[in-house]
């Protein structure tokens, strides 16, 4: 049974472990959701690369520009893997496709790709083929408001539907929703600074359907209503952050 994460460092353990379980299931193509708006992204995939250990200078890991990827090396030091960048301008690739991914590249994983960067990671992905993808912490909430059209909107938020959500937490008013591969979604709720399982969903449950489970478990009525960002920063705080 899955434990509800005390810590960051423990969210990030249950990433791991559920990224392995994924792709020994089968799994290319996979998403890591920790949904903090304060938390940044590079300590975190700085904890979460390790278990990608075994594959060494065959990780590939890609952050969104050049300098992410500089800062990442200057802080990291010596690392047995590949540090790359996406080079995207606005909404244009710099670099082809065919110099993004090696024969004998074997993992890839990119580091809080947003909206813009959708369509170089979807070539990186063609390109991969059958190789394990992993967009870790993405930030594609903005999918509909990058500038883009109808028809273009709906062929990313289609290529997005291909990854399995493997590993996702998000805090909310006294509760929080998690999903932890092979387990099902979660809706945890919080009494007296614990938190406790009330309900699980084999899909992600839309905001209507966790109102309902949250006034099932009688949990609509737990505490005051706080601001989402007055909820974070709560919840952060109590991750250690």
């Amino acid at each position: 049974m899955v434990e509800f994460p005390q810590t960051l460092e423990d969210a990030i353990v249950q990433a791991q472990s559920a990224t392995q379980a994924a792709i020994a299931a089968g799994y290319t193509r996979l998403q890591i959701d920790l949904v903090l708006p304060e938390l940044k992204p590079m300590p975190v995939a700085f904890q979460y690369l390790p278990m990608f250990s075994d594959v060494g200078e065959h990780l590939k890991v890609f952050f969104t520009d050049a300098g992410a990827a500089a800062l990442a090396k200057r802080d990291w030091g010596v690392t047995p893997h590949q540090i790359c960048s996406l080079d995207v301008a606005g909404a244009r690739q710099t670099t082809p496709v065919e110099e993004l991914v090696s024969p004998d590249d074997r993992v890839f994983v990119f580091v809080a790709p947003s909206a813009v960067e959708v369509s170089p990671v979807e070539q990186v992905c063609i390109a991969a083929g059958d190789r394990p993808v992993v967009l870790l912490t993405p930030r594609l909430e903005d999918i509909g408001t990058v500038g883009i059209g109808y028809a273009a909107r709906k062929i990313r938020e289609r290529f997005l539907s291909t990854f399995e959500p493997c590993y996702y937490l998000r805090p909310f008013d006294r509760a929080a929703l998690l999903r932890c591969y092979p387990s099902p979604w979660q809706i945890w709720l919080e009494a007296d600074s614990a938190y406790t399982l009330v309900a699980e969903e084999l899909l992600k449950p839309n905001s209507e359907r966790l109102d309902e489970l949250l006034l099932q478990s009688g949990g609509a009525q737990a505490a005051p209503k706080r601001s989402f960002v007055e909820e974070m920063q709560r919840f952060l705080r109590a991750l250690g952050q």
